[in-house]
C-alpha cells in the first residue's frame, strides 16, 4: 500500500478488505470502502484511491463502478475540478447493515424453512433445530429493522442536541 498510508491505516484498510471479502464482496471494494472512511478529505478522485491503494487503475474504474451501483460511494463534484471524486454515500452504514445483517438474517430464515419443507414428514425430533433456527431468525427478521429505526431517532436526537448546544454559545 502505499507509502502516504500510515501503518495503522494501511492494516485498518486491509482487515475492511477482508471483511467486504468475507461477505461475498471483493477485497478491493472493502479496501476502497475503507479508505473512504478514513481519507482526508473525505473525497477522493480515482488517480489518489489507485496512489493510496497501490492498486491499478482498472481496478479502481471496476471497484469504484460496483460501489457506486451498490450505493456505498457517490460521485463528488469539486467546482472548477476536471476530474470525478468519489465519497462515501450519505447512507452508506446502513446500506451495509442491510446488505449484511438483515439480508443474512432472511437468508438463514429462508434456508429454515426450506429444510422444514423437506423435513415435514419426519418426526418432531428431527425438525426441532430447523424449527428453532427458523423461529429465531423470523423474530430477528422482524426486529431488526425496529431496532435500527430506535436507533436512526436516537442519533437524530444527538445531534439535535448537539446543533442546540452549539447556538447556545
Amino acid at each position: 500500500m502505499s507509502d502516504i498510508l500510515r501503518s495503522e491505516e494501511k492494516t485498518f484498510v486491509e482487515e475492511v478488505g477482508i471483511i467486504f471479502e468475507q461477505t461475498g464482496l471483493t477485497r478491493m471494494a472493502g479496501r476502497m470502502f475503507g479508505w473512504l472512511l478514513i481519507s482526508d478529505p473525505p473525497y477522493q478522485s480515482p488517480s489518489e484511491l489507485a496512489e493510496a491503494l497501490m492498486a491499478s487503475k482498472g481496478s479502481i474504474s471496476t471497484t469504484v463502478r460496483l460501489l457506486v451501483q451498490m450505493g456505498l460511494i457517490e460521485r463528488f463534484i469539486i467546482p472548477g475540478s476536471r476530474h470525478d471524486h468519489f465519497r462515501l454515500s450519505k447512507d452508506a452504514l446502513p446500506r451495509t447493515i442491510k446488505r449484511g445483517i438483515e439480508d443474512e438474517i432472511k437468508m438463514f430464515r429462508q434456508l429454515a424453512e426450506q429444510g422444514l419443507e423437506l423435513m415435514k414428514s419426519e418426526p418432531p425430533v428431527r425438525r426441532q433445530w430447523l424449527e428453532e433456527m427458523r423461529d429465531r431468525y423470523a423474530f430477528l427478521e422482524k426486529q431488526f429493522p425496529v431496532v435500527m429505526e430506535r436507533y436512526e431517532k436516537r442519533r437524530a436526537r444527538l445531534q439535535l442536541k448537539l446543533i442546540l448546544s452549539k447556538k447556545n454559545y
